[in-house]
Formats: C-alpha cells, structure tokens, sequence
C-alpha cells in the first residue's frame, strides 16, 4: 500500500462505488493519510507540488494538462495501462515538460507448483500489462 510510505495520498475517483470501496478498503488496513474526492481528474487536480501522480485511466493523455500544473519539478506521473497502443498514445502526447524515464511491461501467468516441480503452468498464454513514468522537467 503507497499510503503507508508517504505523508498524504489525494485519491481521485468519478464513480460513488468505487470511491466507497476505497474509503472501505483503507479502514480495512488502517490507512488514515488519505483524502477521498469525489472528483474527475479529467477536469483538473486541486494540489499543487506534487512528487508523484498515478493512474489506472483509459485515456491517461487527457490527465497530462492537469498533471503539468499539479507536479513539482522532477515530479512523476505513472500510469498502468493494458495494451501497448495506450502506451504509445500517452508518449505522443507529451511536450516539452514531461521526459520519458521507462516503460516496464508486467507479465501475470500461472505457476504449477508441488513437490516436483515449479514452472509456468503455459509459458504461451499469459496477462500483460505495461507501467509507464514519465518525469515533468
């Protein structure tokens, strides 16, 4: 949990339910140094000197403008997205403020293991999902 490391997480969630679930789930593991909005981030982002912004969205690019405004020089924005054409979307919309540091692609598959062996139960088939930072210069 990101919370536990840092002083003040700013969660931004459009839809009730889900916002209700993260209230929840903090509670549930003791997390207070949250403050829930019930807010789009497309439409902005209230702070201002941020170190890091994440994000789980389809369409991360439109969060770009808001992000340029809300984070500290050498300040971070990371994002997961599903597939790689999302990943490129994103790279092509960054200016001049924003520097590419790396894209990692996570790889989930399942494991056979027992007391003979440890090994991909497929190595063919697997989920993926890509991580992208990108540092506002």
């Amino acid at each position: 949990n990101l919370a536990k490391f840092v002083k003040r997480v700013y969660s931004y969630e459009i839809n009730k339910n889900f916002l209700e679930i993260s209230k929840y789930n903090a509670k549930l593991f003791n997390v207070d140094n949250i403050i829930f909005k019930n807010k789009d981030i497309y439409k902005g982002i209230s702070e201002k000197n941020l170190d890091l912004i994440t994000l789980d969205l389809q369409e991360p690019w439109k969060v770009l403008k808001n992000a340029k405004k809300a984070l500290k020089k050498n300040g971070q924005l990371a994002a997961y997205l599903p597939n790689i054409t999302q990943i490129i979307e994103l790279y092509k919309k960054l200016d001049k403020n924003f520097k590419l540091e790396f894209v990692k692609e996570v790889i989930e598959r399942n494991w056979i293991i027992d007391e003979r062996r440890a090994r991909p139960e497929n190595i063919i088939i697997g989920h993926t999902g890509f991580l992208i930072f990108i540092r506002k210069v």
